[in-house]
């Protein structure tokens, strides 16, 4: 999700008003087919679907056909207060979460931050079940990865990814430097020590000044998918959060290696000005970004959020098939 100084406050309340009127509690329980969702993420357990967005304590719902959406608590009953006490503008306006099944329990990261700084710290509980039937907590484990004024990164937008030997790493990063990579420890609460982050896409480099629309390197919500032995990062270029002035749009590059280079079609790195299209908009959206990639009963998915042209440029669920071209890169249908 963008953090910069530029949007409209007044525009992010109205949008964020509409977050919370469907998903706190008057609207618990309610089915609805076209969700309001600002940075989705999915698991899935036993026949059900969980789906994890931006919103206060971090929305959820449920879905037993990827059709119709339960609406859910949020995640946390109260913001965690780690992330209150460290960072003083965060008022449990939880962004960017990412979920993962690994060793047993659900991983849940969440980014803590506020719009236009990169104070900002990336989270992490973890519970054996997402089903709210059960009455286990999510037990938080607190900062995993801390930004500060000084930093040339942005600790949210987190993803995880388990390479090929098993080894766990977070992909992070919103302006500033860029995305970055980190190894993650094996219980995923803490980065590796001695700590090293691989800038694996930036907009920030010799001559980016030319190239239009992103003078503030506007790169963010890293996602990285495996795929016939390549990993494949996706990100998000441009602008969210605008409404229908939103310019977003998602593009990838691919890797034999988790920790890079990535290149896109062409043989562009990703830290060098590259990016192939996935998509930018439809004849329903204007924009769509912040994207993820999982792989489900046999198909493979995609799935972001876009700007409705019909609903006054209200965030709303993108959730579509995704195929692979010959040359094996990811086809997504905008329509």
């Amino acid at each position: 999700m963008k953090r910069t100084l530029f949007i409209g406050m007044l525009g992010f309340s109205a949008l964020m008003g509409g977050y919370a009127q469907q998903g706190e509690g008057a609207r618990k329980g309610r089915v609805v087919r076209e969700p309001l969702v600002h940075d989705p993420v999915m698991a899935k357990e036993g026949d059900t679907y969980y789906l994890y967005s931006t919103g206060h304590n971090v929305s959820s719902f449920s879905s037993k056909d990827l059709s119709e959406w339960t609406i859910r608590h949020g995640v946390f009953p109260a913001p965690p207060q780690w992330a209150m006490d460290s960072i003083p503008e965060y008022k449990g306006h939880t962004w960017a979460p990412d979920i993962i099944y690994y060793k047993g329990n659900y991983h849940l990261f969440y980014s803590c931050s506020a719009f236009g700084k990169n104070t900002s710290a990336i989270g992490h509980a973890y519970r054996s079940t997402l089903s709210p039937a059960s009455d286990e907590p999510w037990t938080d484990t607190g900062a995993v990865i801390v930004s500060h004024s000084h930093d040339n990164f942005n600790a949210i937008d987190p993803n995880i990814v388990v390479d090929e030997k098993g080894d766990p790493w977070m992909a992070f990063g919103s302006f500033w430097g860029g995305i970055q990579l980190v190894r993650l420890t094996e219980d995923l609460t803490s980065t590796l020590k001695p700590e090293k982050l691989y800038t694996i896409c930036t907009r920030q480099f010799e001559g980016a000044s030319d190239i239009p629309s992103h003078p503030v390197n506007s790169v963010e919500a890293p996602f990285i998918f495996k795929h016939g032995g390549y990993y494949y990062l996706f990100v998000s270029y441009d602008f969210c959060c605008r409404g229908l002035k939103s310019d977003y749009k998602v593009v990838v590059g691919r890797s034999a290696r988790v920790t890079g280079p990535y290149v896109d079609k062409d043989g562009r790195e990703l830290t060098r000005g590259g990016g192939s299209l996935v998509v930018d908009y439809s004849d329903e959206f204007v924009a769509i970004g912040h994207s993820a990639a999982y792989h489900f009963d046999g198909k493979d998915y995609f799935m972001a959020h876009g700007y409705s042209r019909s609903d006054d440029g209200a965030s709303k669920l993108f959730f579509r098939e995704m195929t692979w071209d010959e040359e094996g890169w990811p086809l997504v249908s905008a329509e």
